[in-house]
């Protein structure tokens, strides 16, 4: 079943985070990922994507991330914290796009590595230009976001329905 619209979805991976002494769930952002969040912000608005809905890890370093990139956004969207995303597989992602409502048209995760990575690739049945050769050669970098279109209702999310569009690192 088709939709009208494309639905756009951006996988976001976390900026650069830091190493304490403290569990992984609360491991803080490094210096370099405050610069890189903004600057990954300023690339998503350049998309021209209104995001209606944002779904992030409870973890502090995707929070943070958020938090940084979000203010350069045109429009801020809904923000749902998830603890689902945190060390979430390719597959429990797309449980938890399967779950989105259809009134959400475009919709970013801010996660996590190798799952962010995963899920673009799963998802990704074309690409667009050299999107998925940039993707694969890069790898998926701290800050690094996919951009996905998908023509279909959340509950229809599975591999290869959708085509990257996209791809963004900060080294770029």
């Amino acid at each position: 079943m088709s939709v009208a619209e494309p639905r756009r979805i951006v996988l976001f991976r976390h900026a650069k985070a830091d190493w304490p002494q403290v569990p992984d769930h609360e491991r803080p952002l490094a210096e370099r990922g405050r610069m890189d969040a903004p600057a990954a912000g300023r690339k998503l608005a350049d998309t021209g994507i209104t995001f209606d809905l944002a779904l992030c890890s409870t973890a502090v370093r995707t929070r943070e991330t958020w938090k940084l990139a979000v203010p350069e956004l045109p429009h801020r969207p809904k923000t749902v914290y998830e603890e689902r995303i945190y060390e979430a597989s390719p597959g429990e992602l797309i449980a938890v796009l399967n779950e989105l409502p259809d009134e959400v048209r475009n919709v970013i995760l801010i996660g996590h590595n190798p799952g962010v990575h995963g899920l673009a690739d799963i998802l990704a049945g074309s690409a667009e230009g050299d999107a998925l050769a940039r993707m694969n050669r890069r790898g998926f970098p701290a800050a690094g976001f996919a951009l996905l279109s998908y023509d279909g209702h959340w509950k229809g999310v599975e591999p290869g329905v959708a085509t990257l569009t996209d791809y963004w690192a900060p080294s770029e």
